[in-house]
């Protein structure tokens, strides 16, 4: 029996996925529920696991874009699984088949073609491409009749890197994956599309280190492995913020604001297949081991290539750590249709004014982005007043001047 396997629908509102790379080869016997492929949809990297035991073949190349429900390859159910053997004999035999072929007779040189007036001219569709890249045509070599220069001639043309004076100048062409494209349109519409602005504070973070180097290690021990970092301490920090300012909490819908009484926070972290923003759910009712462990959970999921498309589906305010690749300041792009995003840093000893004196403190510069079309500036700087206070604060803020309670010691 020839089963179809169909790709099926990662999500309601993906349409077509690109097959990123085949797990197995044409003709391969595979065990049902086994990983055969990697598809990329917008959204998300997911595994194609078989739906029987079979004999596979291949109905879809690495790099194809298919509709969701489309057929992308067949299973022979009725196949039997073949010897460890048994697969090393047909390979033996088809090189010796191909060692037996007498070699190809050879071929006289075709005379060289006689320039016309078509040799290295471009067709229109051509030229169009090649004044985009700002390439002469005298640099392109046609392909076409006579020489004319084809449109993929166009499309393949690179500029010049100018006159060689030696070493290595390789380079590599390679299509951006389904997710990276989709990034890639998302940050250009973000920047085309909203009023964005940025405004930047400070924050000491001596109150947060000082709490987290007393319970760290009685938090990791009490809660299985789940460590005490700062991103439980921003996210609960956030939480509040959003709440004494909504506006930053909502979304334009057209000439509608869509305001959230709940806190999805999307937390940007970079996986193998590039940036991804999953989603801790109701933020504002979890406690910090809660975040923690849903941070930790996620992100694991993300370097494993296990996200799926509902754990990054939604969020009403992200937060993104540009430190902890040791970025000290920056402009945080708005993750859309959102409103707000919070842009963390490095930490860095630096000199500060403490009651009229010169003190050496850890400080980290913090970053929001906000969309001026629905956030005045009263509200965007109260909020990030707001987290700063939090903070620098945390013990009477996130607290509640009770650790052992909040920290579920």
């Amino acid at each position: 029996m020839i089963l179809e396997m169909k790709v099926p629908s990662p999500g309601e509102s993906i349409k077509e996925v690109e097959i990123a790379t085949w797990l197995v080869q044409d003709g391969d016997y595979v065990e049902k529920d086994q990983a055969i492929a990697e598809v990329d949809s917008d959204k998300a990297t997911l595994e194609l696991p078989a739906e029987a035991s079979g004999i596979i073949t291949l109905k879809a190349e690495e790099g194809d874009a298919v509709a969701v429900g489309a057929v992308v390859c067949h299973i022979d159910t009725a196949a039997a699984k073949p010897e460890g053997s048994a697969t090393a004999a047909p390979a033996a035999a088809a090189q010796g088949a191909e060692a037996a072929k007498p070699a190809p007779a050879p071929v006289a040189a075709a005379p060289a073609s006689t320039a016309t007036y078509a040799t290295g001219t471009p067709s229109p569709a051509a030229r169009k491409i090649l004044d985009e890249k700002n390439i002469a045509p005298a640099a392109v070599t046609g392909t076409g009749k006579d020489g004319r220069i084809t449109k993929d001639d166009a499309v393949n043309a690179v500029p010049s890197m100018g006159t060689p004076t030696g070493g290595s100048r390789g380079q590599e062409r390679t299509k951006l994956s389904m997710l990276r494209r989709k990034v890639a349109e998302r940050l250009v519409a973000a920047k085309n599309e909203t009023a964005m602005l940025t405004t930047f504070n400070e924050v000491n973070m001596t109150p947060i280190n000082t709490i987290r180097n007393q319970y760290k290690d009685e938090f990791k021990a009490k809660h299985g492995g789940v460590g005490l970092g700062y991103m439980s301490f921003f996210t609960k920090a956030v939480t509040r913020a959003l709440k004494l300012y909504p506006d930053v909490n909502s979304m334009m819908d057209g000439d509608y604001k869509i305001a959230y009484d709940f806190c999805d926070i999307s937390i940007a972290v970079s996986g193998p297949k590039g940036l991804m923003v999953p989603v801790v759910r109701n933020a504002e009712n979890l406690t910090f081991r809660g975040v923690e462990a849903d941070i930790k959970r996620l992100a694991i999921r993300a370097r494993d290539g296990q996200i799926t498309v509902d754990d990054m589906t939604g969020g009403t305010f992200t937060i993104t750590n540009g430190g902890v690749f040791g970025s000290m300041l920056s402009t945080p792009i708005i993750n859309p249709p959102q409103s707000g995003i919070l842009g963390m840093h490095n930490i860095i000893e630096r000199p500060i004014a403490v009651n009229g004196k010169v003190e050496i403190h850890p400080m980290m510069y913090v970053a929001l982005s906000y969309d001026h079309r629905i956030i005045d500036g009263k509200e965007s700087v109260g909020f990030l007043v707001a987290v700063k206070e939090a903070l620098e604060n945390p013990m009477e803020l996130l607290l509640d001047n009770n650790p052992k309670k909040a920290f579920e010691l």
